[in-house]
């Protein structure tokens, strides 16, 4: 049989997904699995790296059964996973207790010491970013000061979607994106001595595993893996990508200019650059090749907000989610002004400030419905994803939009990011973008194409694009500015909302007229954008 067919898997935050791809990007068979997250301990959120292979193995069976093809005709296999966190071999490359994944708040108090003492500023010159709460040098450094003998065990450093290639090929690396998240110089690329020194982490740089390219190969499939997968021993497999780039590529997006928006768990907004370039409100961190950076800004602020109140208004209800979209849709399908709906802030689990943050929900009356909720929930989120999106403007052009996730195919919400984003947005029907970007390093790993660029143009992936409607442009311009003073006026109660009110009242209101006097002096949306910005060569 011939072999013309590929295989992404994509490992998230709660479902593994395997997808038998054609050459030109049709989805021929897809498997899931869902996959658990432990949370026992408060701040915890871990997975099992055992569990988490099981979900591949089935995953890869059923889309092998969905799409009616033996392994045989599998060319090759791409993997993506959960990005940042981290996941850890002893010297005998078996998991050193479970993997930590980036819900993960645990590491807290190092991220703030961090800050306090100037340690994080100090990595922004040399990585392109600040170590975030959920980095792997952060839960590193957590580790190192709270389980010793753990961290003395360490026999390899490594990420999600390098522990199912292990699994698959007996092969222990990571590539460029990964590695790039917590280990490298953003000029040279290469891991740095120098941040691990700054970090207090020179005693795991020979657990740093070799790094790679996305498009090189990463080993072939094992026996042992084949017989428990389908796939037959030998079929090579690519090192892949973090989740992030992934879904990016597989929105074909591989060109400086590019940005791209996941509307899932995170909000994660990102785009492709030629050349670094460092500044507040976003990370700098590699592409999927040398010579090309990724300006990201991110939010734990996205779909997990719909998620949750989809539970709370339909408890036991699967579909719930689903149900309220629907209702959203044919409301917003309708001509005319926006209805009253309240104003939402979605910070349920995170915000995009350096400081603590609530979720809010302003303006509710009485006559207001689940519809009109969970439409202010959507609003919300992409009023977070505006707010990043405006940041990444500031690193240079923007060619176009592409935007995968957090329910981005229906019309009705497609239309709202084209109306709050101000710009034409572009919506793929391959609704698995991240499966594809990781099937397409394994296509260019096995020669189908030169090069990821190639691989991108072959695909035959249709896009629907959305422009602005100028009126509901204008409305939606109106509340934006509206949910970023709110976002400003809360912030001083932030910190103290569950302690009963007993911080200072007087220092909560110097606070508040201080930002009010910021406000009168420039348009409030300059807030976010503050900072210097560096491009190019080293400083």
């Amino acid at each position: 049989m011939r072999r013309d067919f590929i295989i992404g898997i994509d490992s998230g935050s709660t479902t593994t997904k395997a997808v038998v791809f054609s050459s030109t990007g049709a989805i021929v068979g897809t498997g899931r699995r869902r996959v658990a997250q432990h949370m026992e301990r408060p701040h915890h959120v871990e997975r099992d790296m055992h569990e988490a292979w099981q979900a591949v193995i089935g995953s890869i069976r059923d889309a092998l059964s969905a799409a009616g093809l033996e392994g045989s005709a599998i060319a090759s296999v791409g993997v993506t996973a959960h990005g940042d966190g981290v996941f850890l071999l002893d010297r005998s490359r078996n998991p050193l207790g479970r993997g930590i994944m980036s819900l993960d708040s645990r590491a807290t108090a190092i991220h703030e010491r961090w800050k306090r003492d100037g340690i994080s500023d100090l990595t922004l010159p040399i990585a392109g970013q600040r170590p975030y709460v959920y980095s792997a040098n952060t839960l590193l450094a957590w580790i190192r000061d709270n389980e010793p003998e753990r961290y003395q065990a360490i026999g390899s450093v490594i990420f999600a979607k390098d522990w199912i290639r292990y699994c698959l090929t007996g092969e222990i690396a990571t590539d460029l994106t990964e590695a790039s998240t917590s280990f490298t110089d953003l000029y040279t690329q290469d891991y740095s001595d120098d941040l691990l020194d700054v970090l207090g982490l020179a005693d795991i740089r020979n657990a740093l595993p070799e790094m790679r390219l996305s498009c090189e190969q990463g080993g072939v499939v094992t026996a042992e893996a084949a017989a428990l997968t389908g796939l037959v021993v030998g079929t090579p497999v690519s090192v892949g990508l973090h989740d992030v780039t992934a879904a990016a590529v597989g929105l074909g997006h591989t060109r400086a200019g590019d940005l791209s928006i996941t509307a899932g768990t995170f909000s994660i907004n990102e785009v492709f650059r030629d050349r670094p370039v460092v500044g507040e409100g976003w990370a700098c961190r590699a592409g999927y090749r040398r010579g090309l950076w990724n300006c990201m800004a991110i939010s734990p602020a996205s779909s997990s907000n719909l998620e949750w109140l989809a539970k709370i208004l339909m408890p036991g209800d699967q579909d719930a989610a689903r149900v309220l979209s629907a209702e959203i849709e044919a409301r917003l399908s309708q001509p005319g002004a926006r209805p009253a709906v309240p104003l939402y802030h979605p910070f349920l689990f995170g915000s995009p400030y350096d400081a603590p943050a609530s979720a809010s929900l302003f303006g509710v009356q009485s006559w207001h419905d689940r519809a009109d909720l969970f439409q202010a929930m959507v609003e919300g989120t992409v009023f977070n994803h505006r707010e990043h999106v405006d940041a990444l403007k500031q690193t240079g052009p923007v060619r176009r939009i592409g935007i995968s996730g957090g329910g981005s195919g229906q019309p009705a919400i497609a239309q709202m990011f084209a109306d709050i984003l101000g710009m034409p947005v572009r919506i793929p029907e391959v609704r698995e973008a991240g499966a594809l970007g990781a099937a397409l390093t394994a296509s260019v790993a096995v020669g189908l194409y030169a090069n990821l660029e190639d691989a991108v143009a072959a695909q035959d992936v249709p896009m629907h694009t959305y422009r602005p409607q100028p009126d509901r442009e204008r409305v939606y311009e109106g509340i934006y500015r509206r949910y970023v003073a709110l976002t400003q006026a809360m912030k001083p109660f932030w910190s103290d909302l569950y302690d009963g009110g007993t911080s200072s009242l007087k220092s909560a209101t110097t606070e508040r007229s201080r930002e009010n006097d910021l406000m009168e002096a420039g348009p409030v949306l300059n807030y976010a954008m503050a900072g210097t910005m560096t491009q190019g060569a080293r400083p």
